[in-house]
């Protein structure tokens, strides 16, 4: 019997508005988990893409160089040989001094054709050199456009998969009525709640996280991430006007002065890790298992983040998600003296973690 389709008078499933709302708040979760790792493989093929792009610029420009230092030699080439056709002597140098009557001056001028000599073998072997090297840069510009067309066709390849990730995810909540969307807003907080009790409750924070102030550089990363509260959630955007998560944790740290990498999987692999129990305003909470989703830590347990499409900038309990793990971006950074934490505006810590707000679906028709 084939089992891939039913029998005549098997019950069709139940539909959106039957199914329980655990269920859904499920099934939502996962396809925005999806839709953020599949961001975030985009926005590590975008920086791949500016590096080629990059890379294939300062190949072209050697390449003109070469060749126009291949023209300057066969310049050269060109007037050594209509010298020599126009009245180049057939007799040797050593001729020359047997016949001469001053042999001083039959002396100094072989020095001279020695010279000339050394300067058309010098010529021809730049010739030779210039055009093998200007073959050699050419080969290699050709397969670095070749790389970054096919980066670009894999970015776009990417970008429609988040695109169509994110139509299920409207699909999904826009075919529930008001009192569902309710309904998941509370199995949401109820579940971060739990989350959240359970994550302090375990020490994870250790003894006393409000005695552990940032950096100098951490506390104005953090200032900036706090002025972007309210801004909203566009997948690949860096700023200033829409973040996606790790956009704003690399803009943070940028208007601290630190260079750090674009992606959260590239932020977790690449700067250094530090125990939960040592974290301290400024610091990376990353989440995950693989390492999809980043915020900054605000401290008392809470972060800033962009939570996800249809969200935006806020503060958030630092167990919204399922904690990877932390890193530091300037491990050496010496804790500040009389530190006083960012003020929050007004609604910092409301709507929706899920990347929904009330009864309202997220606007993803224009997602880049």
């Amino acid at each position: 019997m084939c089992t891939g389709t039913p029998p005549a008078h098997a019950a069709p499933g139940p539909g959106p508005g039957e199914r329980p709302v655990t269920e859904l708040l499920t099934d939502l979760q996962r396809l925005y988990r999806s839709a953020e790792e599949t961001s975030e493989t985009y926005n590590a093929t975008e920086e791949k893409l500016k590096k080629q792009r990059a890379r294939a610029a300062a190949l072209d420009r050697k390449l003109a160089k070469a060749r126009a230092s291949v023209r300057d030699s066969r310049g050269d080439a060109g007037r050594f040989a209509r010298q020599q056709y126009q009245g180049t002597s057939t007799l040797s140098p050593y001729l020359r001094l047997l016949l001469a009557r001053d042999p001083q001056r039959a002396l100094d001028q072989g020095h001279v054709i020695q010279r000339v000599a050394a300067d058309r073998a010098a010529t021809m072997e730049r010739l030779a050199g210039g055009a093998k090297k200007a073959d050699e840069l050419a080969g290699a510009a050709k397969r670095a456009l070749a790389a970054q067309s096919a980066l670009a066709a894999r970015q776009k390849k990417q970008r429609d998969e988040v695109d169509g990730q994110l139509r299920d995810v409207e699909e999904l909540l826009s075919s529930l009525t008001l009192d569902q969307l309710a309904a998941l807003r509370q199995a949401e907080e109820a579940g971060t709640a739990e989350a959240q009790r359970k994550f302090l409750a375990s020490g994870a924070l250790g003894g006393s996280p409000a005695d552990r102030p940032p950096s100098r550089q951490g506390g104005t990363a953090l200032d900036y991430a706090v002025r972007q509260i309210g801004r909203p959630y566009e997948w690949g955007a860096e700023g200033p006007e829409a973040f996606d998560c790790s956009g704003l944790t690399q803009q943070a740290w940028a208007h601290a002065g630190r260079t750090i990498p674009r992606t959260s999987q590239e932020q977790w692999a690449e700067l250094r890790r530090v125990p939960l129990s040592k974290l301290r305003p400024g610091d990376l909470v990353v989440y995950f298992p693989k390492a999809t989703h980043v915020a900054m830590y605000l401290g008392d347990g809470k972060v800033v983040q962009a939570p996800r499409p249809g969200s935006r900038v806020k503060v958030s309990p630092i167990a919204a998600n399922p904690v990877l793990g932390a890193v530091r971006p300037d491990p050496g950074g010496r804790a500040m003296h009389g530190y006083t934490p960012p003020k929050l505006p007004a609604g910092a810590t409301s709507g929706s973690d899920l990347g929904f707000g009330g009864t309202q679906a997220p606007d993803v028709t224009d997602s880049r």
